[in-house]
């Protein structure tokens, strides 16, 4: 069963925005498609630059640094679907976000 945590008011992260929270140690970079919510992995593979604090375009969030690109709903790069980052389940509570960082997402899905 995930174990999970508060890490933000959904009112916080506005559609079309991104943001990096810590749990236990790791970031996590969130992100807002049109209402919801997504995480993962904060650091890109290339260089492990923010990915919370990069550009989101729909459900593409693009690394500030080199350009690469991640489907935030799984994780993966759009140059290799099934490679990318952990992506985590997330669940609203009274307006609360809330992520499981115990179980991560199959980026094949």
């Amino acid at each position: 069963m995930a174990n999970y945590f508060e890490v933000a008011n959904l009112e916080q992260l506005p559609p079309g925005a991104g943001t990096v929270v810590t749990i236990e140690g790791k970031d996590i970079a969130l992100f807002n498609v049109d209402g919801i919510i997504y995480a993962m992995d904060n650091g890109c593979l290339h260089q492990g630059l923010s990915l919370g604090t990069s550009p989101l375009d729909g459900k593409i969030v693009t690394c500030r640094g080199h350009g690469w690109k991640y489907d935030v709903t799984t994780g993966s790069t759009l140059n290799s679907p099934g490679y990318g980052v952990s992506a985590y389940r997330v669940k609203l509570v009274d307006g609360k976000i809330m992520v499981a960082v115990d179980e991560t997402l199959d980026p094949a899905a």
